[in-house]
């Protein structure tokens, strides 16, 4: 089975608008026949004073490199509507066209 990320912008969204808009990402890369990579990174190692505590400055640009890491699993990468204007968004979208995923764009 192929696989597919998400790419999403999370700045200024509150966990609802984010959880919608990725079960809706989640069921249209599903519906194409796709397995999805996780990019949310909710578990405690994500945790500000987690990161803080194993000496991460750049919080941001660590979610961001887990991501890149997760990309390398995929065939394709989903971008959710708005991806043009986030930074972490923009850059996994130069990566994916970089290394010739499959690039997605939300309808």
């Amino acid at each position: 089975m192929k696989k597919a990320m998400l790419s999403q912008p999370m700045a200024e969204k509150t966990d609802r608008e984010i959880a919608q808009t990725r079960e809706k990402a989640i069921a249209a890369l599903e519906a194409r026949g796709y397995e999805v990579v996780n990019t949310l990174f909710t578990d405690d190692w994500y945790s500000d004073s987690q990161m803080e505590a194993r000496g991460v400055v750049q919080i941001p640009l660590c979610f961001l490199a887990k991501s890149l890491e997760n990309m390398s699993l995929c065939h394709a990468a989903y971008f959710c509507r708005g991806w043009e204007n986030a930074r972490g968004c923009r850059i996994e979208h130069e990566a994916a066209k970089a290394y010739g995923l499959d690039i997605i764009y939300e309808d």
